[in-house]
C-alpha cells in the first residue's frame, strides 16, 4: 500500500504535535505517511513534548515506507521564521501552501495514495494572499476540479453534505438553488460507490426550514427548491428521500435510513456530526482525482504547546484516506 501525504497545517496550531503522535501510533502495524512538513520544526517539537520520535529526511515518497517504522520520514518545506505556539505568522503563509501544493502533486502523480491535510488558520493565509476560502477550494484548483468539490464530514456515525458551506447563514439562504443540491448529491452519490463501496447508496435531504416548511406554513423553498431537486435525482435513478424535517432527522432511528445526510448550509450539518462524534468526525472532499481527508477541527491555538493536544480526528482521517485510496485502487482494478 503507498504511503499517504500528511501536510504542514498551520505551524503554530496542533498539527506538528499531531503528527508526531500519529507516527508513535502507527509506527509499527498502522498506515505509513510521509509528513511535508520542516525537519527542524518538528524534532523542536518533539523535544519540547518529550515525545520520542526520530525524524528523519527522505528524497522522496517512496522512501518513507523503508524508514516508517523506526522514524517519521519528512519531505522538508522549511519555515520563513520559528514558529511560536498558539501565535501564527504570515511569513510562514508561503510553506503551508507549498506544503499543500507538494503533496497534492505527489497524490496526482500516483506517488503517494492521498492527503491527510492538518488544519491552516485561513486569517492568516489570507493576509498573505491567498485568494481561496479554504482547503476544499484550493485543492480544487490544484487538481483542476473547479466547481465540482463538495465537503463532506463523515464518521462511524453519521455522514453528511452542506451543499452551502463557507458563507453567511443570510448568504447560504439566497445562494442556494435546486441545481446545487442536485449536483451537490450526483457528487456524493459517485463518491459512495466509488469510494466507500456502497453500491446504492441512499441519500436523505434536508429541508431548509423548521418542520421542513410545514407545507408552506414555515417556508417555501421546499416546495420551490428542495423539492424540484429532488424529483430530478429520482428520474436519474439516485435513492433520495425528503425534504426531512432537519430537527428530526439525524436520531439514531431516522440515521438508520440513510447513508448520508445532504443539507442545506453549514452548521445544519457540523452541528449534528460533531454532537455526535467530534472525536472521530473526518473530513473528506468529495469530486477531487485524488484522496484528500482532514481531521474535523481546527488549529486549536489555545492547547498549542501544552502536549494536550488529541490525535484522534487526525488518526481517523488517515485510516480512512487509506481505506478511501485502497477502495480506489480497487476500482481501477475491475475496470
Amino acid at each position: 500500500m503507498q504511503p499517504l501525504a500528511l501536510t504542514m497545517g498551520d505551524p503554530a496550531g496542533i498539527g506538528g504535535e499531531l503528527s508526531l503522535r500519529a507516527w508513535l501510533a502507527l509506527r509499527q502495524t498502522g498506515v505509513t505517511f510521509v509528513a511535508l512538513d520542516d525537519p527542524a520544526r518538528l524534532q523542536r517539537l518533539a523535544a519540547a513534548m518529550g515525545l520520542a520520535v526520530p525524524v528523519r529526511v527522505v528524497g522522496n515518497a517512496a522512501e518513507s515506507g523503508l524508514v516508517f517504522h523506526s522514524a517519521l520520514p519528512v519531505l522538508p518545506v522549511t519555515l520563513a521564521v520559528d514558529a511560536l505556539p498558539g501565535k501564527p505568522d504570515g511569513l510562514n503563509a508561503k510553506a503551508v501552501v507549498a506544503s499543500i501544493e507538494q503533496a497534492t502533486k505527489l497524490a496526482l502523480a500516483g506517488d503517494v495514495g492521498g492527503v491527510v491535510t492538518n488544519p491552516i488558520n485561513k486569517a492568516a493565509l489570507y493576509q498573505a494572499g491567498f485568494a481561496y476560502p479554504g482547503h476544499t477550494e484550493f485543492l480544487a484548483a490544484l487538481t483542476g476540479a473547479t466547481g465540482q468539490q463538495i465537503m463532506m464530514l463523515a464518521s462511524p456515525m453519521l455522514r453528511v453534505v452542506p451543499v452551502t458551506v463557507h458563507a453567511s447563514l443570510r448568504d447560504s439562504i439566497a445562494m442556494l438553488t435546486t441545481d446545487m443540491i442536485v449536483a451537490a448529491a450526483r457528487t456524493t452519490a459517485a463518491a459512495l460507490r466509488r469510494d466507500f463501496g456502497i453500491a446504492a447508496p441512499r441519500l436523505a435531504i434536508a429541508g431548509l426550514n423548521p418542520h421542513a416548511g410545514e407545507q408552506g406554513a414555515l417556508g417555501t423553498e421546499e416546495t420551490t427548491i428542495v423539492q424540484p431537486a429532488i424529483d430530478t435525482l429520482r428520474a436519474e435513478g439516485i435513492d433520495v428521500s425528503g425534504p426531512w424535517p432537519p430537527d428530526t432527522m439525524f436520531t439514531a432511528a431516522a440515521r438508520a435510513r440513510y447513508d448520508v445526510a445532504i443539507c442545506m448550509y453549514h452548521d445544519q450539518a457540523l452541528i449534528p456530526l460533531k454532537t455526535l462524534d467530534m472525536d472521530h468526525g473526518v473530513n473528506v472532499t468529495l469530486g477531487l482525482p485524488i484522496v484528500r481527508t482532514s481531521p474535523d477541527h481546527g488549529t486549536a491555538f489555545d492547547i498549542a504547546g501544552k502536549g494536550v493536544a488529541d490525535a484522534t480526528s487526525l488518526l481517523a482521517a488517515i485510516e480512512l484516506a487509506s481505506a478511501l485510496a485502497a477502495s480506489r485502487a480497487a476500482a481501477r482494478t475491475t475496470l
